[in-house]
């Protein structure tokens, strides 16, 4: 079958693979309809490398059902599903605590295990989740991003009438503004340093537009909310210098989640730290997208959410390529080449 294995820092090559076979009882073989190409997946293939050598790369997915294992009664041949990729030990202490976002062994397809840039892919009938009928297949592919994002909103104090601050619009921070509605926002102020960024952001429903290249982010969302900054910040960037202006935008007793890894040393100023303690802000890391009973309420409420469609994911994917294609499109991301923004791989091109 065709597939992307990644060999090395920015070494993604277009190959041949074995197709997966049904080796466990609980197994479910799935043709892969559409692969979403993950910023987790960018930073692995530009500078941290594979797991395992000549591995198949990516982990966000949706497809059909093509065979079962004889244990597997949840879903059978011929059904649309997504796939949850992510694998928990269910041995150690967090695992025993139903805490399963930390368990210590936690990995993806993708790392250690076969992934979805191929033509299909295996999973244990536990990651496997029928799609309603009224969600296609690319919006399916970004199901997992989606619970994502949906386990740091799940883990903040968010109330109906709340104004969220969203620091980054990329992938997460598109769906950190359609969630924050989903949880009861009244306002959602979406922020990044790239416009074409913010009119998507503007189309998923972000209600003020914030280019942070022209003036400080917090010295803008001031003016719109009086001075007393928003309920919830969410750091959707990744990057060092938002990990550090994020922690302005809340008011007191406010809220920061991170949901973006920056890769790198964070600085931060006196200005930005002082905000935690004078305004006495509660700062949350969020990561992955599991809970219990496994795989979570973040995925069957991400599915659901995608069924009516206050989760809109049409206006964030900006191509649908080959996996022929693949190679060239990692190496236009991490120079800047093209207006990307969500790539879903279509394996059957």
């Amino acid at each position: 079958m065709k597939s992307l294995k990644l060999y090395g820092q920015q070494d993604l090559r277009f190959e041949e693979a074995s197709k997966p076979v049904i080796e466990n009882a609980d197994d479910v073989i799935i043709k892969v309809k559409a692969a979403g190409l993950c910023g987790s997946d960018i930073s692995r293939y530009k500078k941290l490398g594979p797991y395992v050598e000549g591995m198949i790369f990516g982990h966000e997915f949706a497809g059909e059902v093509v065979e079962t294992g004889p244990g597997v009664s949840e879903v059978q041949q011929g059904d649309r599903v997504a796939g949850c990729p992510t694998f928990r030990c269910g041995k150690c202490l967090s695992c025993q605590k139903g805490e399963l976002s930390r368990c210590e062994n936690l990995t993806v397809i993708g790392a250690r295990h076969p992934g979805s840039y191929a033509e299909y892919v295996r999973l244990p009938a536990e990651n496997v989740l029928p799609l309603p009928g009224q969600v296609d297949y690319d919006t399916a592919a970004l199901v997992e991003p989606a619970a994502v994002v949906a386990h740091g909103f799940y883990r903040t104090s968010i109330q109906p009438g709340a104004e969220v601050a969203v620091m980054g619009c990329g992938s997460i921070g598109l769906l950190a503004v359609q969630w924050a509605k989903i949880f009861g926002a009244k306002k959602v102020y979406a922020i990044d340093i790239d416009d074409v960024k913010l009119q998507t952001a503007r189309e998923v429903g972000a209600d003020v537009l914030i280019n942070s290249s022209q003036r400080p982010a917090h010295e803008q969302v001031q003016e719109h909310t009086g001075g007393y900054g928003v309920d919830l910040a969410v750091e959707s960037a990744g990057a060092p210098a938002t990990s550090a202006q994020v922690l302005a935008l809340p008011g007191k007793g406010g809220e920061v989640v991170f949901m973006g890894i920056p890769y790198a040393d964070i600085t931060i100023e006196r200005f930005y730290f002082e905000r935690i303690v004078r305004n006495e802000l509660r700062i949350l890391g969020s990561w992955n997208a599991v809970s219990s009973p496994f795989p979570g309420k973040e995925w069957t409420s991400a599915l659901h959410y995608m069924g009516t469609g206050q989760i809109n994911v049409k206006p964030m994917i900006s191509h649908t390529p080959a996996l022929s294609e693949g190679p060239g499109a990692f190496d236009d991301l991490i120079n800047g080449k093209g207006n990307y923004v969500k790539v879903v791989f279509h394996p059957e091109k």
